[in-house]
C-alpha cells in the first residue's frame, strides 16, 4: 500500500545567537535530554513526515553547522544575515525549497519538547481547508507573548503582538507558540508581501494570518499544554525544559512497569530504553544510549552512557558504565567497578573496584578486586580477553593485548603480560620473604634513635 499523502517539508528556525544563555556554544546546540536541542526539531520534523528539511543557520555559527553537516547531512543549509525577524527567517530559506510542492511548518531549535500529536494538527487543519495553521497554547502567565484572537467559529481571526495590544487583547490567555503550518507556495507569497512597519522592525512571521484573512483565507488554531511548547533562551529555561522532559520520562517507565524508588532523583537521556520490572534505585543517571532489559536491578549512585545492560543483571552500587559496554544475562558489577567498550558473558562478576576497558569477558568469569586492564599503551587501546570461567584474583593488573584461557587462575596481585593457557595457574609477582625478629629490631631502633634526638633538643 503507497502513502497518497502529499509530501511535507519543515523549516527550523536555528539562527538566533542565544546572548542570554551566556555561553559561546550556539543555543540550539544545548542539550536537553542529553540531545542537543535542535536535533530535538529535526526528530520532531522527520515523524511529522517532512522529506524535505532546511535548517536556517547564522554564518557564524560553525559548531552548529558542523554538527549539522556531520549528523543530518540530507538537511539543507540556508544563512540569516543578518537576522530580521522571523518572517525573514522562513524567506531565507525559500531557495532550498525551490521546486518543493505541499505542506510546510515553521518550526523553533529552541523548543524541544513540541509533540509530534500537535504538528499532525496544524497539517490536518490544512487538509481541512484552512490556509494556515498555528500552534497556541493556555498560558499561565502570557507575560510577553503573542495573542490568539479567534472569531466566533474558533478559527484564528489574528495575531498580535504584546507589545502592540490593547488591554482587551492582553487579557486574552492563547498564545502564540510561533510554530505555524501552511501550503508552501502560500507561505512565500504572503511573506512577500510582509513588511517590517512595526515596533522591532522586523518581519514577523505572525503578519501571514492577517495577509491570509485579508486574501479570504480561513486560518486554524491547533493547542498543545504550555510545557510542550517551552522555548529555552536562557540557561534558566533550559533547566526548565530539563525539569519538564525528566518529569515525563519517568511517568512514562513507571506507566510502563519500571520502578523507580526515588524518580526525584533519576535522570534519563531522550533515547533510555528500560524494560518491565526493572528496579532502579535513587541518584542513578543515564547518559544516551542505554538499553536496559527487564528484571535489571540499577542500584544507586550509578552512571550509565552508551550501555546494554541484559536481564537479570544488577549493577551497581556507585558502578560506571560507559559506552561500548555489553553484559549478557546476570552479569554482576559491583561497587566501583567502571566498564568501557567492554562485552561480558552470562554470569560474570566483577563486583568490586575494578576498571576493566577494552576487554572481552567469558560468561561465569570472576574478575576480582582492584583488577585493572591495562589497555593504553600510550598510542592505541588493546583487548584484554578473559575467557569462561576464568578467575583472575584481586589486585591484578592485566597488560593487553593479553589473553586468559578459559577456566584459568590468576594469582591475586600479579601483573600478567602474557598469554595465560586454559586451566593454568599464572602468577606475576615476586616471591614473598620473611626475616624473624626484623620488626622487633626495627623498632628498637626507631625509639632509641628518637630518644638520642630529644636528649640533644633538651
Amino acid at each position: 500500500m503507497t502513502d497518497a499523502r502529499q509530501p511535507r517539508a519543515a523549516v527550523i528556525l536555528a539562527a538566533g545567537k542565544g546572548t542570554r544563555m551566556k555561553s559561546p556554544l550556539p543555543k540550539v546546540m544545548h542539550a536537553v535530554g542529553g540531545r542537543p536541542m535542535v536535533d530535538w526539531s529535526i526528530a520532531l520534523a522527520r515523524k511529522a513526515g517532512a522529506s524535505r528539511i532546511v535548517a536556517v543557520v547564522h554564518p557564524s555559527q560553525d559548531v552548529l553547522i558542523a554538527h549539522l553537516a556531520k549528523s543530518h547531512p540530507d538537511i539543507a543549509i540556508a544563512y540569516q544575515d543578518p537576522p530580521e525577524g522571523t518572517g525573514h527567517a522562513v524567506r531565507c530559506a525559500e531557495a532550498a525549497l525551490a521546486g518543493f510542492s505541499g505542506p510546510l511548518a515553521v518550526l523553533y531549535g529552541d523548543s524541544p519538547l513540541v509533540p509530534v500529536s500537535a504538528i499532525e494538527a496544524l497539517f490536518t487543519a490544512l487538509e481541512d481547508g484552512a490556509a494556515l495553521g498555528v500552534l497556541g497554547f493556555e498560558a499561565a502567565d502570557p507575560a510577553l507573548y503573542g495573542r490568539l484572537v479567534t472569531a466566533l467559529d474558533g478559527s484564528l481571526d489574528r495575531i498580535v503582538e504584546a507589545r502592540e495590544a490593547s488591554p482587551e487583547i492582553l487579557a486574552i490567555r492563547l498564545c502564540n507558540s510561533g510554530v505555524m503550518a501552511g501550503d508552501a507556495g502560500l507561505m512565500f507569497r504572503l511573506l512577500s508581501r510582509v513588511t517590517n512597519n512595526n515596533a522591532k522592525g522586523e518581519y514577523y512571521l505572525t503578519d501571514l494570518v492577517g495577509l491570509a484573512r485579508s486574501d479570504g483565507g480561513r486560518c486554524a488554531v491547533a493547542t498543545a499544554p504550555e510545557d510542550d511548547l517551552i522555548g529555552c533562551d536562557s540557561k534558566a529555561g533550559l533547566a526548565r525544559a530539563e525539569a519538564i522532559f525528566q518529569a515525563h520520562r519517568r511517568r512514562e517507565l513507571m506507566e510502563a512497569g519500571v520502578t523507580l524508588v526515588a524518580p526525584e532523583t533519576v535522570f534519563f537521556a531522550h533515547d533510555t530504553e528500560i524494560g518491565p520490572d526493572a528496579v532502579i534505585e535513587p541518584h542513578v543517571v543515564f547518559g544516551p544510549g542505554v538499553r536496559v532489559a527487564g528484571g535489571v536491578q540499577v542500584r544507586a549512585f550509578s552512571h550509565l552512557e552508551g550501555a546494554e545492560v541484559g536481564a537479570g543483571c544488577i549493577i551497581g552500587p556507585y558502578a560506571r558504565l560507559r559506552p561500548g559496554t555489553v553484559l549478557g544475562p546476570n552479569v554482576h558489577i559491583g561497587n566501583f567497578v567502571e566498564t568501557k567498550n567492554t562485552v561480558m558473558g552470562e554470569g560474570a562478576k566483577a563486583n568490586h573496584l575494578a576498571y576493566l576497558g577494552d576487554g572481552r569477558i567469558g560468561a561465569g568469569a570472576n574478575i576480582g578486586a582492584g583488577t585493572i586492564f591495562c589497555n593504553y599503551d600510550g598510542v592505541s587501546k588493546n583487548i584484554t580477553d578473559v575467557g569462561p570461567g576464568a578467575f583472575v584474583g584481586s589486585n591484578s593488573a592485566l597488560v593487553a593485548p593479553v589473553n586468559i584461557g578459559a577456566g584459568a587462575y590468576v594469582g591475586s596481585g600479579s601483573v600478567i603480560t602474557e598469554d595465560v593457557p586454559e586451566d593454568a595457574l599464572a602468577l606475576g609477582r615476586a616471591r614473598q620473604t620473611g626475616k624473624a625478629g626484623w620488626a622487633k629490631d626495627y623498632r628498637a631502633r626507631q625509639a632509641a634513635a628518637k630518644a638520642a634526638s630529644e636528649k640533644k633538643d633538651t
